[in-house]
């Protein structure tokens, strides 16, 4: 995590719109993160989590609007490479490979890759204890801790998660607050999409997402007062 500037905002969309043929997804979304903080998406299902991030992650073009990463305005793939690792909301492992045979994919330089399995983040994730069994036999918990490694291979400054503790028990999901904790105070920016409430107590911001249209709310909502805002 070297050489991380720490802006004010790490990360801004300005009026990002997105459409599937003429349906509309997104309609005019503008967030923002700034270095160590993790932002919240939430919303029904449907309301266009997914492609935001999916926009956020480089995967999807957006038909209008703007990405900014530490100021500078995103153009071209190099730019999300650079800034963004993501981690689906399903396992983007290959079954038939060995954990270290998938990381080696993601990790262009070995040395980087031997360092932090000894005392880097894949070592505080637990993957060096798993690198010889097969990604297609790890649990649910142990493919994301996995998949968050493989997503830090190039020591992006930003983590974006698709409902993170999907299909975890309560220890995995434990686990996985507790590595994201530690990539906030490491100067990491976050953002999750989630329709768990625990996962809000890591948020710095809070955000929805409704009729295509983000809006900043209170972080510290929960129960019906945050349904309610999601409603809107």
């Amino acid at each position: 995590m070297n050489g991380w500037r720490l802006e004010v905002e790490r990360l801004k969309t300005v009026d990002i719109t997105s459409s599937y043929g003429r349906k509309k997804v997104l309609c005019g979304v503008d967030i923002a993160a700034a270095a160590g903080q993790c932002v919240g998406i939430v919303g029904t299902n449907g309301c266009g989590k997914s492609t935001l991030l999916n926009i956020l992650a480089g995967l999807r073009r957006a038909d209008k609007g703007e990405i900014y990463f530490d100021g500078n305005r995103a153009q071209g793939r190099e730019f999300f490479i650079r800034y963004v690792g993501y981690v689906p909301q399903e396992s983007n492992l290959i079954p038939e490979l060995s954990v270290m045979d998938n990381l080696r994919l993601w990790y262009q330089d070995a040395g980087m890759l031997r360092q932090s399995l000894e005392q880097g983040f894949l070592r505080a994730l637990g993957v060096e204890r798993m690198c010889r069994m097969k990604a297609g036999k790890l649990s649910g918990g142990m493919k994301k801790r996995v998949s968050i490694g493989c997503a830090l291979a190039g020591d992006p400054p930003i983590l974006v998660l698709d409902e993170p503790d999907a299909a975890l028990d309560l220890p995995g999901k434990a686990d996985i607050r507790k590595y994201l904790c530690m990539y906030k105070q490491m100067g990491g920016t976050v953002l999750l999409a989630t329709h768990d409430e625990i996962d809000l107590e890591l948020c710095d911001r809070v955000y929805t997402l409704s009729g295509g249209v983000s809006k900043e709310i209170d972080r510290t909502l929960r129960g019906e007062g945050l349904l309610n805002q999601i409603k809107e």
